[in-house]
């Protein structure tokens, strides 16, 4: 039986709320966290341990982020004009509080989001908190009915829980880009990650941390200019969760009209080769298919009147021969 969540505050949403938190607490606590895709992600680079502790804090900051909503009042006019920056604050608060209590000479501070990966995200910032404050607040009454591929008041209570998983996820890959970014090499990186006893048995060396960091860089180039358009054109938002194996990643349909124009002329042209593809590919495939029973038959009727002939051939010589 499919469980919906709450359609407006009320007892019954602050309850969903609560026990929303503590399985998703659960889950991080005590669940695989090994990155199960065949995506490379920042948060690769801490072990396990770390991880669960990570996300954990995150969590913790992701509801102290509601109640301070909650007290300040704020409706869903100031969430949609606030949400980039709640969404910077909540990145730093979190990273901030992560390390609080590790031993270490650098020191942690907020700066300038600059990386080709927190640029992606920031793009769709919207899709990655906005709408999940509006459920954990306000209730599903007032997310957009279209928004999302069933009506907004029957929005099942996993649904929402996807959200959160991705949101938690995604906000420890931007805070462990975060400190990457904000210590000033790759040496500090390293003596950072060991000193904190921080680091994944396969991220110990200058090597591997220069290998993760490229691998990166060339993922983010290629999702950037190609794949993000293209989950545009098809509605759909990629998300990251927590299954019984580990992480693992899978997309959901969400209306993204709005994205396509904030789209750059260069995603565009992207967009454009995919409808020109949309349109040509089937009379292609058709005309190659026809094509290729054309040809199949031609080499048939040739290799069967071929034969023919050299029977035929065979025949008349043995007949000559008997003669």
């Amino acid at each position: 039986m499919i469980k919906y969540w709450p359609k407006k505050q009320s007892f019954e949403l602050n309850n969903a709320v609560a026990s929303l938190f503590s399985y998703t607490k659960y889950k991080f606590s005590y669940s695989l966290l090994q990155n199960k895709t065949q995506d490379i992600l920042p948060i690769d680079i801490i072990d396990n341990y770390h991880k669960s502790q990570l996300f954990i804090t995150i969590l913790q900051e992701i509801e102290i982020l509601i109640l301070d909503i909650i007290e300040l009042n704020l409706n869903i006019e100031n969430i949609n004009l606030l949400n980039h920056k709640i969404l910077c604050d909540l990145i730093d608060r979190s990273l901030t509080n992560f390390f609080l209590n590790k031993q270490t000479n650098t020191k942690i501070t907020n700066h300038k989001y600059s990386s080709y990966y927190i640029n992606i995200l920031f793009f769709e910032h919207r899709l990655l908190l906005e709408n999940l404050l509006i459920y954990l607040i306000f209730g599903s009454n007032y997310i957009n009915n279209t928004l999302f591929a069933f009506e907004n008041t029957k929005t099942p209570q996993a649904h929402v829980s996807i959200l959160l998983e991705n949101l938690i996820i995604q906000i420890g890959n931007l805070a462990i880009i975060q400190l990457i970014e904000n210590l000033q090499s790759l040496s500090q990186t390293i003596n950072f990650l060991i000193e904190n006893r921080l680091c994944h048995s396969s991220y110990i060396s200058i090597r591997s941390i220069i290998l993760l960091r490229n691998n990166l860089i060339l993922q983010n180039l290629i999702y950037k200019y190609i794949n993000q358009p293209k989950a545009i054109y098809n509605a759909r938002y990629k998300v990251w969760l927590l299954s019984s194996q580990g992480i693992i990643c899978k997309y959901i349909y969400t209306s993204r009209l709005d994205d396509i124009y904030k789209l750059s002329k260069l995603k565009r042209l992207f967009i454009l080769i995919l409808e020109i593809q949309d349109i040509l590919y089937p009379k292609i495939a058709q005309f190659l298919s026809i094509l290729g029973k054309i040809l199949l038959y031609i080499f048939i009727k040739i290799v069967g009147n071929t034969l023919i002939f050299f029977i035929r051939t065979i025949v008349i010589s043995l007949n000559n021969k008997n003669e």
